[in-house]
Parts: C-alpha cells; sequence; structure tokens
C-alpha cells in the first residue's frame, strides 16, 4: 500500500510543477497535417557564444489526450535558459474519452504515437535548421519525463527495431545521448507494479496486443543501443517507482551496456520538470555532460 504521506507528498510536488504559466515557444512548425504534428522551438537565452546544442523534449501524461505539452513549457524556457535551444515536440495521444471497460482516457495510439515521435524526429534537423538557426545539431540529446521518458528511449533505440519494424532506422541516430527522467522505460515491471493505471498495455492497444507489440515498443527489449544514456530518478516517486529504472538499467547491463542512473533522494516525480526544484537543475547538469 502506498505510504499516505507520500501521496500528499507527490500532490503537493505536482501542484508546484503545474503551477508555473505557460512559456510561449520563439517559433512553432509543423511535421505533418494533425493539430499535434508540431514542434515548439526555444531560442538560446542571454548571451550565448556560438551554436548551441539542441535539446529535444518529449513530455510525458501517460501517452493520454488530457496532457499535451503545454505543461513542460516551463522546463522548456529552464533549459534555454541555460543556454540549449529546445525543440518541444507534441504528438497523437490517446483518446480524450474512456474507452468501453476503462476507468479513464486511454493511453496513446497504436500505431500513432509512434508515428509521430518516428517522423518529428526525422524532420527535426530540417526544422530546426530554419527555425532555430542557434542550434548545433551535431550535439543533440533527446530527454522526456515519464512516458515521454519512454519515448525519448525509443526514439534512441529505432536502429535496433525488429527488421520488420516500419520505424526502424538503418543506422544509429546522430545523437549525443538520451538523458530519461523517470521513464516507464520496463513495460513488463510496470505493468507488474500497474503504473498510470496499466497504461503501457493500452499503448500497445490492450492485453491482446501485449505480447506481439512489446518487441517494438518496449525500451528494455531494445537493447544495446549504443547511445549514451542516462536515467535521472526520483528515490520518493510514486508515480513511475525507481524499480522501473532499475530494471531497466539491469536490462542494459545484461545487454552489454552501461546505463547512467541518478537516484534523487527525498525526490519524487514532477520536481524533475519542475524550474523551481533543485532536483531539475540536476536534470540540466546531466544533459550539459553530454552536450558540451
Amino acid at each position: 500500500m502506498t505510504d499516505p504521506a507520500a501521496v500528499e507528498r507527490d500532490a503537493a510536488e505536482a501542484a508546484s510543477a503545474f503551477a508555473h504559466p505557460a512559456v510561449a515557444p520563439d517559433v512553432t512548425a509543423a511535421y505533418g497535417q494533425h493539430p499535434d504534428h508540431v514542434v515548439d522551438f526555444y531560442a538560446p537565452r542571454g548571451e550565448t557564444r556560438g551554436p548551441a546544442p539542441l535539446v529535444v523534449l518529449l513530455h510525458g501524461g501517460a501517452w493520454r489526450a488530457p496532457y499535451d505539452r503545454q505543461h513542460v513549457t516551463p522546463f522548456a524556457d529552464f533549459l534555454a535558459r541555460r543556454g540549449f535551444a529546445v525543440a518541444n515536440v507534441e504528438y497523437r495521444r490517446g483518446s480524450s474519452l474512456p474507452h468501453q471497460n476503462a476507468d479513464g482516457p486511454v493511453a496513446g495510439r497504436w500505431p500513432e504515437t509512434f508515428d509521430d515521435v518516428a517522423v518529428a524526429l526525422d524532420a527535426l534537423p530540417g526544422l530546426a535548421a530554419d527555425a532555430l538557426p542557434q542550434a548545433d545539431l551535431r550535439r543533440t540529446v533527446v530527454t522526456g519525463h515519464s512516458a515521454g521518458g519512454h519515448l525519448a528511449l525509443w526514439a534512441a533505440a529505432r536502429h535496433v527495431l525488429p527488421a520488420d519494424s516500419p520505424w526502424r532506422l538503418p543506422s544509429p541516430p546522430l545523437l549525443r545521448g538520451v538523458v530519461a527522467l523517470a521513464p516507464i522505460a520496463d513495460f513488463a515491471v510496470a505493468e507488474e507494479m500497474g503504473v498510470c493505471g496499466g497504461a503501457s498495455a493500452q499503448l500497445l492497444g490492450g492485453p491482446e496486443h501485449w505480447a506481439e507489440r512489446l518487441p517494438y515498443a518496449d525500451p528494455a527489449a531494445l537493447l544495446p543501443t549504443g547511445i549514451a544514456t542516462a536515467v535521472v530518478q526520483g528515490r520518493d516517486d510514486v508515480v513511475v517507482p525507481q524499480q522501473v529504472a532499475e530494471a531497466y538499467v539491469a536490462a542494459a547491463a545484461k545487454a552489454g551496456e552501461t546505463v547512467g542512473l541518478t537516484l534523487l533522494d527525498a525526490v519524487g516525480h514532477f520536481p524533475l520538470i519542475d524550474p523551481a526544484a533543485d532536483a531539475c537543475a540536476v536534470v540540466a547538469e546531466e544533459i550539459s555532460q553530454l552536450a558540451w
């Protein structure tokens, strides 16, 4: 049973993270025809010398429709104020209405959620070159929070997808690395723990598609990637507990790959994207270590 004090602390942390007003981007560009096929670009703030690393940001929210990129715009601005160029990517999520026998909005769309992330990442070099000439595309780092952390890990692993996957890349993506924040990184462990109300299984289209689609979607099954990867995780996270991150790191080690794991004491799920929290500075430093 979850500690009531931990639940109360999580609610306070979420309230703090969501209290910041949305920050408008400098430029918005479309990568497709759907209203969600957009990327918001944030130019590096202040005095910058030379090109700035590009941080590609994938928001969380359990792949569900009520949660869009707006809630991470303060985090995008925070990174821009740290000298990064930032691309905040939107993508199609689940239905806004519960399906039959569901307790809430369905998580994700198969295959549209993955279609969008793949197309957006493939289009980003061209879009960023036009929208943010300050961005150094040779120093691109992908980051994401929660469900977005899953998508960040997945985006960096497309070259190791099964051969028949429509999203497979012929070679590794040109990334400096990935920084995954409290990611839903191991679907089996996430489902065992009931993370986000069974969102992982919903993302794959339901339990009847679990075994068939898991090899195409689960980061823990897509290893090794050869891409520098770091995971940042709060020890007090009751939304995506640290066991999920630890399972991914263990799977990587078993595959012969080292994944960095930074566990933050007295930190839950939301401080990682809260500009007012010390944990957010830790995240920026992790990104810096890969990008600069």
